[in-house]
This record gives structure tokens, sequence and C-alpha cells, in this order.
């Protein structure tokens, strides 16, 4: 049978797991490095948990179905399948990326990827015209969308068809959006990348990452390395995250309408000089993102008037928490200029308009009136 996105958030592509005959309605975590082989040239499906573990795969499948690929593979974190994701390319190879990236993302390919023989070229996805950066040796497009964290809005359709003209692999980083607002195979996406951490966990309680593949050629080559490497996301882990999906759809609803209000009041503080989100009908992304997506999804960025007032709101709100990260119940402020993008050359910040004045904010999912009295309190009791 073919189940709703709220029902495969619970079972994955069917209810129960062949591996336990307690009937447990939790998924079992199975905490064990090994398996019992019944003899020589036969086994019960597992061999080692480096290269599989059934709580794993069950959180795998669940991905995997929620994103509508072939194979899912999950990672001890977000960075770490990645990392995983760059040894698909060889020395000599050439990506282009977007420029605004999540921090860690740019790290990796400046100070690791770059030493392994890779090059890049970074641009503006939702600007530039992204066919005239395309080389001979030209293999990926990777890009988020939106844009972490000034939430620039890419057309994943009109990308793919760029990539698919000249036989490239487009990667989308789908985290802000998770696949209920978002699902870039339907759009023409090669291969999916998620910081489970964020959205999927929902509960800022573990670390985790995935990779989604849309082909079964793509799956092979990453199930390799993933064998090779030994990166895979524990059992405990593992359960986290199939916990914490079976709340995906209630959550992200509540986020999102917490993250309207917080831009309905933010738009009319007069401290605020901007507000990015892909749900103000004047932005720039707001037509590309109802054609693309089935909601804005709940991340905001804000400027204020000064670099001391940012300050101030960092340290003066009584309930929303100043932590990096995002996606979880808790409502969490972030500053990037010291946080997400504290390792990003200065240069490239503000060229993309990460500033000392840019809040990031990932809504969750309290009440939006207390969320937006704490807000109004921070930013009204600075003394200019």
């Amino acid at each position: 049978m073919d189940y709703a996105f709220a029902t495969r958030c619970i079972y994955g592509k069917g209810r129960g797991c062949t591996f336990d005959r307690t009937g447990a309605i939790s998924f079992p975590i199975y905490q064990t490095a090994t398996y019992e082989h019944p003899e020589v040239g036969k086994s019960m499906g597992f061999d080692y948990s480096r290269l599989q573990n059934p709580t794993r795969q069950q959180a795998e499948n669940i991905v995997a179905s929620l994103e509508g690929g072939v194979d899912a593979l999950a990672f001890s974190t977000g960075m770490a399948a990645i990392t995983a994701m760059m040894e698909l390319f060889k020395p000599g190879d050439h990506l282009i990326t977007d420029s605004d990236l999540y921090g860690g993302s740019i790290r990796l390919f400046n100070h690791i990827s770059k030493k392994n023989g890779i090059t890049f070229s970074h641009i503006d996805c939702s600007t530039e015209d992204v066919e005239s950066f395309v080389q001979e040796n030209t293999k990926a497009v990777f890009i988020e969308t939106p844009t972490n964290p000034m939430m620039n809005v890419i057309d994943i359709r009109k990308i793919s068809e760029i990539t698919k003209r000249h036989g490239l692999l487009l990667i989308v980083d789908n985290t802000f959006m998770s696949p209920y607002f978002q699902t870039p195979f339907e759009l023409g996406a090669d291969i999916i990348i998620h910081s489970g951490t964020k959205f999927l966990g929902g509960h800022n309680d573990t670390l985790a990452g995935f990779i989604v593949a849309n082909s079964h050629e793509i799956s092979e080559k990453l199930r390799f390395i993933i064998k090779t490497t030994g990166s895979g996301l524990s059992p405990f882990d593992s359960w986290l995250i199939i916990r914490g999906i079976k709340t995906l759809p209630l959550r992200m609803e509540k986020a999102q309408e917490n993250a309207k209000a917080i831009v309905g009041f933010l738009l009319n503080e007069i401290a605020v000089k901007k507000v990015y989100y892909p749900g103000i009908p004047e932005s720039r992304g707001y037509e590309i993102c109802k054609k693309q997506a089935r909601g804005f999804g709940s991340m905001l960025a804000f400027e204020v008037e000064s670099k001391e007032l940012a300050l101030h709101i960092l340290k003066n709100t009584e309930l929303i928490p100043f932590a990096e990260s995002l996606g979880g119940t808790e409502t969490l402020l972030t500053y990037p200029a010291t946080q997400t993008h504290a390792d990003v050359p200065e240069e490239v910040r503000l060229r993309n308009g990460i500033t000392d004045k840019i809040l990031r904010l990932s809504a969750g999912i309290e009440d939006k009136d207390d969320l937006i009295a704490d807000l109004k309190q921070a930013i009204r009791s600075f003394r200019r």
C-alpha cells in the first residue's frame, strides 16, 4: 500500500519489525557489534554493525521512503554524510557550489576537498548563470535551498535542467525544509543530504546525517564508502532518529506557524532593519518557494540596527536559548558570524550578507506569544 507521508513517518514502507518476535511497538535498539552466522556462507542478513545494523536500517528505510529515494544511508553526523558524499569524486574533478552554505560545508570544501585535488566555483546559484560555470571536468552542483543563513531560494528544477544537459549530479542539502515541506527528487535532484540532527531528530538530543540516493548505482558506491570509512550511525542514535521522525509533520507545522508569527512581529519592529524568510510575499524567493515546496519552513534570519543590539538580544532573551543548531522543539537564536560561519573568510561572509548584525532563528514549538514577548523585551530593553 502507498501510505501517506504522516503514516510513513511512523512505519516507513510497512508496519512491524521482521527481526523481532515480541510484538514490541517501539522498534528495538539492536545494541550489538556483531552477529552469529549459522554456518560458513550463510548469514542472518547482518554480519557486523559497521556494515549494517537493524535499527540503523529501519531509520534509513524511513528516510528513503519520505524522500522517495531508492536508498538512504545514516551517518554519525551531517558533516560525516557530506564528507562521505565527497568520496564520490576524485582529484581533478570540479564542483559548482552555492556561496551561501552552512559554514561546516564551506570548511570541508576549502580545507579538505581542495587538499584532495577537487576544485570549486562558489557562486550565487539563486541569481548567477550556473551553466556558464560548467567546465569539462565539472561533476556536480551542490546547493542548499533555502540557504544557511541568508535564506536564499534556489530553483531546483531549473538547476536540474542544467545538470542533466551536462551529465552532472545535482546534490541538494534539504535540511532546512525537511522532506515534509520539500522533496528534491521530484524536482530533478540526484542526491539529497540531511543533517538528521536537525528536523528529522527534532529534539536537540542526538547527532546524525543522511545521504539519500535516487539511483542504485549511486547507492552501491555510497554503501562501499560507508562500509570502508566506518562512519555509520550508532544503534541508539538511529533509534532516537526513528522516534523523532514520528512527530515530524506535527512539529514542522507548529514550528512554521511560530516562524510566521515571529516574522510578522519582526517586520514591524523599528530596530529590525531586514527580515529574511521565504514566506514574505515581497521576498525574492517567494514565488519559487511556492512552486517547489509545500511550505516556507521555520528558519529565518534578521538584521538589527547595530552589532551592539544583536549582542544585547543574545544576552537578554529569557526564554529563547542562544545556541548553535536548529530544527528542534526549542526555539534557538544563533549568531552566524561567530558560530556556524566562524571559519568562513570574513570577505566571503560579508559578500553573502552575514554581517555582525545578523541573527538566525530556528522556530520551535513553544507558544508563539511567549516567543514574541521574549524577543520584544530583549529588543526594547536595549538603551540606545
